[in-house]
């Protein structure tokens, strides 16, 4: 369930967004970045909008097109959920569905949001966000892939890179097969970025979390780091 608040603000996916942040924390939030439609990255936006309902200010919902179009479809439809992009009106909506172009930077709240695609089985991106001197990349849900990597050398001030990791090695078929990354393929992925910079790994399913941690472990590189839940990081 995965969720990353970034200056409180702007969140990056709401897979946990509600359960990990309290009632006063949600109300300063004014956008939610998302990398693809995936239940885990996106389940907790309804209750996010039911939370905070009834604010003056509209709450963009950030991604690509082809991500915000089965969010549109399939979840803030009037059916499973509220469309609150009509709620209480069209005219004064409290949602915003805004689309992001691949590879063209968004900026909002000082940080500059840029989306990547990645390699998964749904359209999903991931994204390098901004402040003056510093950046930081995060891979979405992904198996191998390339343009991250190009992104990763292109960008001077990278300060960090957060990469998934979602099966142990012996899940391996299934990782290939579901567009996931494992221990083993760690060291093949970052080595395609010439950038020394930490990388923090997340995602992991509950049933590999062992076996990750003991693979990752093993693989004996300094700069990586499996992250946990309610961890603060600045850069």
């Amino acid at each position: 369930m995965t969720t990353f608040l970034l200056n409180d603000r702007t969140a990056l996916d709401a897979g946990a967004l509600t359960p990990s942040l309290s009632l006063s924390e949600q109300e300063k939030v004014r956008r939610v970045v998302v990398t693809h439609a995936h239940f885990d990255h996106v389940a907790t936006l309804p209750f996010f909008f039911e939370n905070v309902y009834g604010r003056t200010d509209q709450i963009d919902i950030l991604a690509p097109a082809d991500v915000l179009t089965p969010l549109r479809k399939h979840l803030f439809n009037d059916t499973l959920w509220p469309d609150f992009s009509r709620l209480p009106s069209r005219q004064h909506a409290s949602l915003k569905f805004r689309p992001l172009r691949e590879g063209r930077p968004y900026c909002a709240d000082g940080l500059t949001i840029m989306p990547i695609a990645v390699s998964h089985i749904v359209p999903t991106y991931g994204y390098r966000i901004s402040v003056p001197g510093a950046s930081i990349l995060f891979s979405g849900d992904t198996g191998p892939t390339r343009r991250l990597w190009r992104v990763a050398d292109e960008t001077e001030d990278l300060k960090a890179i957060f990469l998934e990791v979602s099966f142990g090695n012996d899940l391996a078929p299934v990782a290939r097969a579901s567009k996931h990354l494992t221990p083993s393929m760690l060291p093949r992925e970052i080595g395609k970025t010439r950038r020394k910079v930490p990388v923090y790994l997340y995602h992991m399913k509950p049933p590999s979390l062992s076996a990750i941690e003991r693979e990752v472990a093993a693989l004996d590189i300094d700069r990586l780091e499996i992250l946990e839940e309610g961890q603060t990081l600045e850069f």
